[in-house]
């Protein structure tokens, strides 16, 4: 622990006042500067969610600070340098201070305080002169707390802002006859670690407004695109004025605003203008939204602004293709990615949810790994994931990370999720080359898989009743949890199969043993359950098939035999897959010598499909295939299970990662890219193509387009690289830039 953790630590405040939902306290400090400063450093932390300005501005570009974190264990702190912010003479410092995650409201429960029952706040700020002298100025009691502009700020409802109680002039509010109340040192539990945080939340780009019209006497602004974001209000021309902004979306058929979805998230900014000219920026909340409606004032130019919200992350891969619908896949993805890496990974974010789970992540961590440099946000997020397992007595993990209820977490029913604990950082591993990573996470793998072997006992499988593929098209959730076992067992081989290859890797070969002798077991067990001689799997279900083509069969005669019932269940039914088979079934047809027939999935505009949900207006991936009807209206009989239509869902954004690795080939031969396969599958289809990816490697670039009856590939590689073209030539290249012409094996146009 460095000596910031420890002040840190000790300097913990919190308000005098009686805590109720949905509160924000404000404390100013006062801040004296005698000599020439030469810099600044200001440390910051809160259990809850804060932001500090110093003489009235926002000190950093962090938001939601300090983030996410289990907060039994572990919270995260800001360190940024103030030195441009601070004067010589008076200064002040104004903390606001609000519940977040820690205590309000959260999860779709309705969990209240579930972390503690009040927000704390701790800062340090080091002072550096010219001289040489050092000051510090931490948060104590000669911070006072003065009256909030907000009577209520909440991640689910929104905001509602006083104008006229904004602080404008501290030097008068913080005056020595000022009726104000002290702050309160803090002298409870705090968490064993804090910890600087390494991929804050931060205000993205601006979003423009697209469309601007009414329906009746409210304004309706469209952005175009569905995102997770803020709405900003400039009050020129607002006197006295009470401005309602809600979010949604989609639209009703009337055109007014559609806000069933978000259930019980009121989604709404309440700004009481006042005579206040500052513009407005909501602190302590986001929206997911593609509309906004507003009442209370006459619209006009400029009232309101609005930005993306996600977090900080390296743009790494990107994707151009001459078919419409096909790109914007592509960018629907990436949207997706945006809108639900906030902090955490989330499920979707405009309902009231917002939460961690570790399904939607694994699913999605490839394809986003791509998309983004992640390994800073998913470093987080697996911490995270370790302590609250070690808070479960079994060492399972739940379905939310962080978990939301400290003690009892972790479900073994959750196969499928907890299995992030092995899915992600083998992820990481191939495509970062960091074993540190694996070897990290070893224990926190261990103790998942050990509890997974104590559930198959001498059956050497797990049965039980789980989710399934969840969300998988024309199927009940109820179909899905009977039928289970196949997905849920294939997960736990893989399980098995991830923590022996670690264990080697860390020389423990005893357990290296025991884990690859307990996965053939399993194995063995599940081809006798699951898969029959002629190769038809467990109920001729399509997700039974791509799990075992996945995660169980190893090269031989019965996985061929599987993958033709696979093909010829596809060829009859359709894709009929959910969230977790969504992202294998194009690779597996086209490494099975049919390429024709995952792009016919990839291009099919009926549902299931992605392209179905893009001819509906689709600007980001949907919870469900057929969230929207083919007349555009709402499948109402799935809001009434569980209300669960979410138009901003990234799990099915997942075949993002066949688009860097079949549509442009780019594969590691090594973990890191530190050899790299380059193997495109071309289709007319899709006219001229053209990406990259920034591997740890370094960038590796792919165009091609047709010529007539050939191909023309233009490729550029950073290191060693196995280039294989569609007519069968394989080229073995070194750093540099290549080209090729190839004929095509018409079987995979």
């Amino acid at each position: 622990m460095n000596n910031i953790q420890k002040r840190l630590r000790e300097v913990f405040i919190q308000s005098k006042k009686t805590e109720r939902e949905g509160n924000v306290h404000v404390f100013l400090q006062n801040i004296k500067i005698t000599k020439k400063l030469v810099r600044a450093n200001l440390f910051s932390t809160a259990l809850g969610m804060y932001e500090i300005e110093i003489n009235g501005e926002k000190a950093g570009n962090t938001m939601l600070a300090p983030g996410y974190t289990y907060y039994p264990h572990r919270v995260l702190y800001q360190t940024t340098d103030v030195t441009r912010l601070l004067n010589e003479g008076k200064n002040s410092l104004t903390a606001y201070l609000a519940q977040g995650w820690y205590c309000g409201w959260f999860t779709c429960h309705k969990k209240y305080k579930i972390y503690g029952d009040a927000p704390k706040i701790a800062w340090v700020l080091e002072l550096e002169y010219e001289d040489g002298t050092r000051q510090e100025k931490v948060s104590d009691d000669s911070a006072r707390e003065e009256v909030s502009p907000y009577s209520y700020a909440g991640l689910y409802n929104g905001e509602e802002y006083f104008a006229d109680k904004e602080i404008h002039d501290t030097s008068v509010l913080m005056a020595e006859d000022a009726e104000k109340y002290t702050c309160h040192n803090y002298e409870g539990g705090i968490p064993a670690e804090i910890v600087p945080a390494e991929c804050n939340v931060r205000v993205q780009e601006h979003m423009p407004i697209r469309e601007v019209y009414k329906y009746k006497d409210k304004t309706i602004l469209d952005f175009g695109q569905n995102f997770a974001g803020i709405v900003e209000i400039h009050p020129e021309k607002l006197t006295d004025e009470t401005v309602v902004i809600r979010h949604g979306e989609i639209l009703n058929e009337d055109g007014s605003l559609y806000t069933e979805n978000l259930r019980s998230a009121k989604a709404e900014i309440i700004y009481h203008a006042g005579n206040s000219k500052k513009v407005y920026r909501p602190r302590f909340t986001y929206m997911g939204f593609r509309y906004i409606e507003i009442t209370g004032t006459a619209y006009y130019d400029g009232l309101v602004e609005s930005y993306a919200v996600y977090s900080d992350m390296k743009r790494t891969g990107y994707f151009n293709c001459d078919h419409v619908l096909v790109q914007k896949l592509y960018e629907n993805q990436v949207w997706g990615q945006k809108s639900n890496y906030v902090g955490i990974p989330t499920d979707c974010p405009q309902r009231d949810e917002r939460e961690g789970y570790t399904g939607d992540a694994h699913v999605f961590a490839r394809t986003g790994s791509y998309n983004f440099d992640t390994r800073l946000f998913w470093k987080q997020f697996m911490r995270d994931m370790e302590l609250g397992q070690k808070d479960n007595t079994e060492g399972y993990i739940g379905g939310t990370v962080p978990a939301t209820e400290p003690g009892g977490i972790g479900k073994i029913s959750m196969l499928g999720w907890g299995n992030a604990v092995t899915l992600i950082p083998e992820m990481l591993y191939q495509q970062y080359g960091e074993e540190g990573t694996l070897i990290r996470q070893y224990e926190s793998m261990k103790l998942f898989v050990e509890a997974e072997i104590r559930k198959m006992g001498r059956r050497n499988l797990w049965l039980g009743i789980s989710l399934g593929d969840w969300l998988t098209y024309g199927k009940s959730v109820s179909y899905l949890m009977m039928h289970n076992n196949p997905v849920s067992n294939a997960f736990v081989i893989h399980d098995l199969d991830v923590i022996a290859e670690t264990a080697g890797m860390m020389e423990k070969q005893e357990e290296q043993e025991r884990y690859r002798q307990q996965a053939e077991r399993s194995r063995r067990a599940y081809i006798r359950k699951y898969i029959r001689p002629n190769g038809k799997a467990a109920a001729d279900d399509q997700a039974a098939y791509i799990m075992a083509l996945q995660f169980v069969l190893k090269d031989g005669p019965l996985k061929k035999k599987v993958f033709r019932k696979f093909i010829k269940n596809v060829k009859k039914q359709g894709m009929q897959t959910g969230f977790f088979t969504t992202q294998h079934i194009l690779p597996l047809l086209a490494d099975a010598g049919e390429a024709k027939l995952a792009y016919d999935l990839l291009l099919q505009e009926d549902c299931p499909g992605w392209m179905y949900q893009i001819r509906q207006g689709a600007t980001t991936t949907w919870e469900r295939w057929d969230a929207l009807q083919p007349d555009g209206k709402v499948q109402e009989e799935k809001m009434g299970a569980g209300n669960m239509v979410s138009f901003n869902h990234y799990a099915f954004g997942s075949v993002g990662a066949f688009y860097y690795q079949y549509i442009l080939g780019i594969k590691p031969l090594k973990p890191g890219y530190q050899e790299i396969s380059i193997h495109p599958y071309p289709d007319r289809r899709l006219g001229k193509v053209s990406g990259s990816y920034h591997s740890a490697a370094g960038e590796i670039s792919v165009a091609w387009e047709y010529r007539d009856d050939q191909v023309y590939f233009h490729i550029q590689t950073p290191v060693n690289t196995r280039i294989t073209l569609p007519n069968g030539e394989v080229h073995e290249t070194r750093e540099g830039k290549y080209e090729y012409l190839s004929d095509i094996n018409e079987r995979d146009v």
